[in-house]
Formats: C-alpha cells, sequence, structure tokens
C-alpha cells in the first residue's frame, strides 16, 4: 500500500555532504511521522533521525546532531536527509521509514510501519 523510494547516496570524502531523499507513495498523507535509520555492515540497524508530519517536529540521534538535518515537502510527500561534516563512521546503508501510528516513540524502529530499500552511502578517508 505505501512504497518508500529512496535516493542520493554515494560515495564521498570525510568532511562533505549529501542529500538523500525519500519519495513516498500511498497514503502518506495521513502518516504521523518519517524517519531515517542506518545500519553498517555487521551492526544492528541504528536510529538517525525522525519528523512528524504535520508539525515538524525533529529528533536526532546523539551522533548526528549539530551535523544532520532533516525536513519533509509535505506536498511532495518526501522527506530529506541533509548530512554534513560527514566522517567515516556514518558509512552505511541508510533506510527511510514511515509510521502511521499515533503517540509512537520516533527513536525506535518498531514504530515504523513501512520501509523503503536503503541507499549507500560510503565516506572515504
Amino acid at each position: 500500500q505505501v512504497q518508500l523510494v529512496e535516493s542520493g547516496g554515494g560515495l564521498v570524502q570525510a568532511g562533505g555532504s549529501l542529500r538523500l531523499s525519500c519519495a513516498a507513495s500511498g497514503r502518506t498523507f495521513s502518516c504521523n511521522g518519517m524517519g531515517w535509520f542506518r545500519q553498517a555492515p555487521g551492526k544492528e540497524r541504528e536510529f538517525v533521525a525522525a519528523i512528524t508530519w504535520i508539525a515538524g517536529n525533529t529528533y536526532y540521534a546523539d551522533s548526528v546532531k549539530g551535523r544532520f538535518t532533516i525536513s519533509r515537502d509535505n506536498a511532495k510527500n518526501t522527506v530529506y536527509l541533509q548530512m554534513n561534516s560527514l566522517k567515516p563512521e556514518d558509512t552505511a546503508v541508510y533506510y527511510c521509514a514511515a509510521t502511521y501510528r499515533r503517540y509512537t516513540t520516533f527513536y525506535y524502529a518498531t514504530a515504523y510501519d513501512y520501509w523503503g530499500q536503503g541507499t549507500q552511502v560510503t565516506v572515504s578517508s
């Protein structure tokens, strides 16, 4: 019913920037929020950032706070993740997710109902 399509991943040097996009189709208009998670090889999936759909309240993992910015374009049903000052430890597959649940906690993957296919972000040096 809901499909999330991610783009914008790639290879960048440490200190560089990337902007990820996630376009949603379906009943995204009624979702509570959207988030970004990442998973490095051999590591568990971890929370990166989230944004509520109507109010635009944002939440960030401590590891990316001050460097990453999440935003959304409600008309385009698209969420973005602007990543600045990238570090090698940011290397991971980044996943977009959406939740339609009310009064949920955005920090946990179990709160989300739909997931994108992921996009690779590789930070060199």
